[in-house]
């Protein structure tokens, strides 16, 4: 049986009519080809770990994959690491989703001056979704010149997939403190706490519990892979229940060392029924970006 075989019999067998992945990286060629190598360099970033890309395709077949997986809607998680990068990737995100309408439009920001002026107008542009990279970002997401897109982003309803957690290695600003900052700022504003918050799991748990916008993302928690270094507390499983309304499936894919089986596999392991499954691969993202 192939890995889409197995994926899709997976789906199959809960009554999905696929998945939805909150969590995909699609990006420039030459951009993502430096993320790659910076895995492949053992960059600081990766915690010193071995990442070996399972899926280091051209973009065509990538896409062509992630649809073969049955994802029926999937994103294009770009980040920028300095000022002045973030409005171009945006222009390319515009290009992406036009010729992959099954990726939900995605754009991203930085704190830097015109912020608010380009996240406008990635939003008039159609941007469904946003991605904010703390820990590669270096920046403080409470960053005053961060407040008035995170208003906007709020005002539209709009959520943003943040890495803000201390994992694989920890940021300057990562961590649950910052977030707080913002959430008590622009309480309505739906952030996604990529990476279920690793290595912070219990306290992003709690920003959850406290504002009813905040969810969280699956990408590597619970693999064999992250739970040599970040296990997840089993303590906390029945607050994962509880919020199993607010639990989105997040892979990684391409950039990840396993399969993407492997995930879903990790995820039904955590047995908390097939109810929760359901939300998580399927149902709640899909509620959330009206597919």
């Amino acid at each position: 049986m192939t890995e889409a075989e197995e994926i899709r019999r997976f789906w199959g067998r809960l009554g999905l009519p696929g998945l939805v992945d909150v969590h995909t990286h699609f990006m420039p060629e030459r951009v993502l080809r430096k993320v790659w190598a910076y895995f492949d360099s053992l960059g600081p970033l990766t915690g010193g770990l071995e990442w070996p890309i399972t899926y280091r395709k051209e973009e065509a077949e990538r896409v062509a994959l992630i649809r073969e997986f049955g994802v029926r809607g999937f994103t294009a998680m770009l980040y920028p690491h300095k000022p002045g990068m973030a409005q171009w990737l945006n222009g390319w995100a515009v290009e992406f989703a036009a010729r992959t309408p099954d990726c939900l439009h995605t754009s991203t920001l930085f704190p830097e001056p015109g912020v608010e002026v380009y996240v406008r107008e990635a939003l008039e542009a159609g941007a469904r979704v946003f991605k904010a990279h703390v820990q590669v970002g270096a920046y403080d997401p409470a960053s005053e010149l961060l407040d008035p897109a995170w208003g906007l982003l709020a005002e539209a309803g709009v959520p943003v997939v943040i890495h803000c957690g201390s994992g694989p290695a920890p940021g300057k600003h990562t961590g649950p403190e910052p977030v707080a900052r913002v959430l008590a700022r622009h309480p309505r504003l739906r952030l996604v706490i990529a990476h279920m918050g690793m290595t912070e799991y219990e306290d992003f748990l709690d920003l959850a519990e406290r504002f009813g916008e905040v969810r969280l993302d699956t990408t590597s928690a619970f693999t064999d892979f992250c739970e040599r270094f970040a296990p997840f507390p089993r303590r906390a499983l029945p607050r994962l229940a509880d919020l199993g309304d607010r639990i989105l499936l997040g892979t990684d894919f391409p950039n990840i060392p396993y399969p993407y089986i492997h995930q879903l596999h990790a995820l039904e392991r955590l047995g908390l029924g097939d109810d929760w499954l359901r939300a998580v691969c399927h149902d709640n993202a899909a509620s959330l970006f009206g597919l």
